[in-house]
């Protein structure tokens, strides 16, 4: 009897653990710390495409898969050769969508638009517990003068950027959240933003504090 208890319950600790691209509860996953400090899921960047298609408007989706170690989005292009990896696939949806202004609307703003674009998938993707601080003090300073991360308006930056620092901020203490207060002001702004949240449980910020909405 006991050993049976104990299979029974090695089998639900490998369901409570599995995870992919069908979940519905991310904020399960966020909650774990698992792909903040091993790296995303494999399925979280096409989890990611698939939002921004729904914040695009796309009515048809695309058809993706992905390519190596790493599980690299690859987008299947019918009129070309697949397009392969987050920020080239996250820039031609933004044209697909006729939605330029997402990618800035200067010569400087669309620069800065792709730095923080490469930032997003070479930084926060491959980042350790180690780097959180880092990241998120470099970030509070350069948002202390800013509403937005490239120009005065909403670009692909701030939403994959959202995206990316999204576990960070659920997984912050409420006595290092005084730190960031920039970061939090910049966040709380960006989920509220129109169509922005498909795929990412709230993070509600109030009082100075941060709760996830399962505490609401």
């Amino acid at each position: 009897m006991g050993y049976g208890s104990e299979a029974a319950g090695e089998e639900r600790e490998r369901e409570r653990l599995d995870f992919s691209v069908s979940d519905v509860l991310m904020e399960d996953v966020y909650s774990r710390k698992r792909w903040l400090y091993t790296g995303p899921p494999r399925n979280m960047a096409l989890r990611e495409l698939s939002s921004l298609e729904k914040y695009l408007g796309l009515k048809k989706p695309n058809k993706y898969s992905t390519q190596g170690d790493k599980k690299v989005p690859v987008l299947q292009n019918n009129n070309g050769p697949p397009l392969v990896g987050m920020v080239t696939v996250a820039c031609h949806l933004a044209k697909q969508a006729k939605r330029p202004e997402l990618l800035g609307d200067s010569a400087e703003s669309r620069a800065v638009v792709q730095q923080w674009l490469e930032y997003r998938v070479s930084r926060l993707d491959s980042c350790t517990k180690e780097d959180v601080k880092t990241i998120l003090k470099d970030l509070n300073l350069y948002l202390q003068d800013k509403v937005y991360l490239a120009g005065n308006q909403f670009t692909l930056a701030d939403l994959f950027m959202y995206n990316g620092i999204h576990p960070m901020i659920v997984d912050l203490a409420i006595q290092e959240k005084e730190q960031y207060v920039n970061v939090t002001r910049w966040f709380d702004h960006i989920q509220h933003y129109p169509g922005v949240r498909h795929h990412l449980p709230p993070v509600a910020v109030l009082r100075n504090r941060i709760y996830t909405s399962r505490h609401h």
